[in-house]
């Protein structure tokens, strides 16, 4: 089976962990340090900060910015849960607006009819390691005193109009979970230029403490530990070479995919470096299942990234949520991920290529 993802973890990672476990220190210390100041300089920010998931970096984000009860935050429903979920963490709505169906990333042409007086943030999803339409999201939001904290857990290295994802908003938020561009085991990071967003950051992380054993505010254990900082500093050394692979890899699909009938390869906007953390084509909704038992059956594994729209699943539902994304319903339905991960040989791009147009030609 070729699989949909595969982490790329060498001697080199397990070198650098041993180390950390003979060192005696594994927790949060001279190795997260060193990873956030390595981070901070591949994104172009002052400030990194190492959290203990993707997941907790969003939330901490928030608080960071004062998103609290009762205030409305701007996103997408097509991407995965915990971007949403943060939001609810800290007692915010999040209020979901439709897809651009090309990009699958948030329409800021939608966006300005979702404002109202309780919404204090925007949060775009860099999905799939395609950049968000981020230069009309930021004006908007200026225009209307807004923050914006980008979700660039698939999107590390991806550029937009020459800024590096993560240098654009208010505060970014990176995941390092195995499935990753670059991967800590598990790990996040928030990115920010702002002093007070990132001092925030730093006690939230650690108990609300400004230092040992002084609480100023709530704060949560979501530290990241030494263990996985060493991984993340080997990895981080090695995205950029990832992403090329990549990005030939994508190449290659799109430039075969294109001449074959009944599916649509990705689209990629001109201004943009896309590092493909999922290559997402497109099919007929009532062929998708057909399409996947084909793959499947030939050794070649698949993913649905995603196969509701956030609002649409049980948790949401029974909140009361009543929201209708047109772009994003038929998104879910219609998109299949297929491999494109770095460890990928010419051979395996070959078959995915040949799989395909054999099932052009039985199921289209």
């Amino acid at each position: 089976m070729i699989p949909i993802a595969k982490p790329l973890i060498g001697d080199e990672e397990i070198e650098e962990v041993v180390k950390v476990l003979k060192s005696g220190f594994i927790a949060q210390g001279p190795k997260v340090a060193e990873f956030e100041e390595k981070f901070a300089e591949y994104i172009g920010v002052k400030h990194a900060v190492a959290t203990s998931s993707g997941t907790t970096a969003l939330h901490t984000a928030l608080l960071a910015l004062g998103i609290k009860a009762g205030d409305e935050v701007i996103t997408t429903p097509f991407t995965f849960a915990a971007t949403s979920n943060s939001i609810l963490y800290v007692g915010a709505k999040p209020v979901f607006v439709d897809v651009n169906p090309e990009t699958y990333n948030l329409d800021p042409e939608k966006i300005s009819e979702a404002i109202t007086d309780k919404t204090k943030a925007i949060m775009p999803v860099h999905l799939y390691g395609q950049p968000a339409d981020m230069d009309p999201i930021c004006e908007i939001a200026e225009e209307k005193d807004l923050k914006v904290i980008e979700d660039a857990a698939q999107a590390h290295g991806a550029i937009y109009n020459g800024k590096m994802v993560g240098s654009i908003g208010d505060a970014a938020c990176f995941s390092f979970y195995p499935t990753k561009n670059m991967t800590t085991s598990e790990g996040g990071m928030i990115t920010t230029d702002d002093d007070g967003i990132a001092d925030a950051s730093r006690a939230i992380r650690a108990h609300g403490e400004s230092q040992r054993y002084t609480h100023v505010m709530l704060g949560y254990n979501f530290r990241m530990t030494d263990i996985a900082a060493a991984i993340g500093l080997v990895q981080l050394k090695k995205l950029d070479e990832f992403n090329s692979k990549r990005i030939e890899n994508a190449a290659y699909l799109t430039s075969r995919i294109e001449k074959i009938d009944g599916i649509k390869a990705p689209t990629v906007p001109e201004n943009v470096k896309h590092v493909f953390h999922q290559y997402t084509i497109r099919v007929d909704k009532a062929k998708r299942d057909d399409l996947i038992e084909f793959l499947n059956a030939e050794g070649i594994g698949t993913g649905i990234h995603y196969p509701k729209p956030i609002y649409q699943q049980k948790i949401y539902q029974d909140m009361g949520f009543k929201v209708s994304c047109p772009e994003a319903e038929e998104a879910a339905s219609s998109v299949i991920s297929i491999p494109v991960h770095p460890s990928l040989e010419k051979s395996d791009l070959e078959k995915i290529v040949s799989t395909l147009e054999k099932a052009s030609e039985t199921i289209f």
